[in-house]
């Protein structure tokens, strides 16, 4: 960038510069707009830069595999030599869910899939141990663990229960994994493995309780036959169409779609909040779904469709855009995620046809004073 440039950009407080080499930040966008849509249809704030990955239809540039259709939940995993994949499911019948590996100076060097034989997969998450959980979103939907490179078969894991999964959060401090779902008075689950790292057994529980006194309480058939499992355990809170979910600085973030809230868990006391309701705070998100988190558990949610933004939320129920994409109707925004680096933001149009993109830029600059 030019010095004038950058001088304009530091006098309109889009630009802060930090004394003792920490270089310049983008401390705020907000109140700052979106760009004009580039070539892809895609408004970004200065020094972030956007590019098509994948289409719905289309083979992968320098692979064979045709990229899948309507793609939804995802997430990037590390691997060796400074690469990383990203995988997407695809919400459809059949479903399944397919992936893009990159080497360590983001080319595309392959894909391909990595689970087979399911249907409506929608969002899901990544477990610490470097597998990815997709999860099946109809009432007896199944969750199922994913190799991010699909060398090894994906397997289904029946104790995490059957119901309208919608996303998994994975939380290795308490060693638990949160599930929500999707429907308008689903309940928000906790899985406890037998052994942290081994999902082939453990306990399913069911959040319950009210507003000071929260406890979890074990769903005693998670195959849910024939009762479904949100129905099984009295006192269990409700939530109005469960979508997202993510860890943000050890407490686990939420989305609800019926309401278009997003929730804070804080396990330390099991207390629970709203952080953002669209009826109250007014804000840029209209429509939330799918969440994401950077390393330094800045909170990102994608809407489905609203004005087809992924919007930043502070705690406070501040909001501001970061992405928006334009050009396109019908469709939604989802499965945002950052490379092992923080410095390259996955996510999809769903459908028109569903196109993948990555936005790169300081995506580690943004903060939540």
């Amino acid at each position: 960038m030019e010095r004038r440039g950058f001088l304009r950009l530091a006098t309109t407080g889009t630009v802060a510069l930090t004394i003792g080499g920490a270089g310049t930040l983008l401390a705020a966008c907000n109140p700052a707009p979106l760009g004009t849509p580039g070539p892809h249809g895609l408004r970004l704030h200065p020094f972030f830069t956007g590019r098509v990955v994948a289409t719905t239809g289309q083979q992968v540039a320098g692979t064979g595999y045709t990229w899948h259709t309507a793609p939804d939940g995802g997430a990037c995993f590390s691997l060796p030599g400074g690469g990383w994949s990203y995988v997407s499911n695809s919400e459809w019948v059949p479903g399944g869910a397919g992936f893009l590996r990159f080497d360590a100076g983001g080319h595309i060097v392959d894909a391909g899939s990595c689970l087979t034989g399911s249907i409506v997969n929608c969002a899901g998450g990544a477990t610490p141990w470097g597998t990815w959980l997709s999860c099946e979103e109809f009432p007896w939907g199944r969750v199922f663990e994913c190799d991010p490179l699909g060398a090894q078969p994906a397997v289904f894991r029946g104790a995490m229960g059957r119901f309208a999964h919608e996303a998994a959060a994975a939380d290795p401090l308490n060693e638990v994994i949160y599930l929500t779902e999707d429907k308008a008075d689903g309940a928000l689950y906790r899985f406890v493995p037998a052994t942290w790292g081994d999902l082939s057994s453990g306990s399913l529980q069911v959040l319950t309780g009210s507003a000071g006194s929260y406890t979890w309480k074990t769903v005693p058939d998670p195959a849910a036959n024939p009762t479904p499992c949100s129905d099984q355990v009295a006192g269990t809170v409700r939530f109005n169409g469960g979508e997202g979910a993510a860890m943000s600085k050890g407490r686990l973030v939420f989305s609800t779609k019926g309401d278009s809230r997003v929730w804070m868990l804080d396990p330390s006391t099991n207390s629970l909040s709203i952080i953002y309701d669209a009826t109250v705070n007014g804000g840029a998100l209209t429509n939330v779904d799918n969440i994401t988190t950077s390393d330094a558990g800045v909170i990102y949610v994608a809407e489905d469709p609203g004005d087809l933004q992924i919007v930043l939320v502070r705690e406070d129920g501040s909001t501001f855009p970061v992405v928006e994409l334009t050009g396109v109707t019908g469709t939604e925004i989802t499965g945002p995620a950052f490379n092992p680096a923080g410095n390259r933001l996955y996510f999809s149009s769903q459908r028109n046809p569903g196109i993948t993109y990555e936005v790169a830029g300081p995506w580690n600059a943004f903060t939540t004073p």
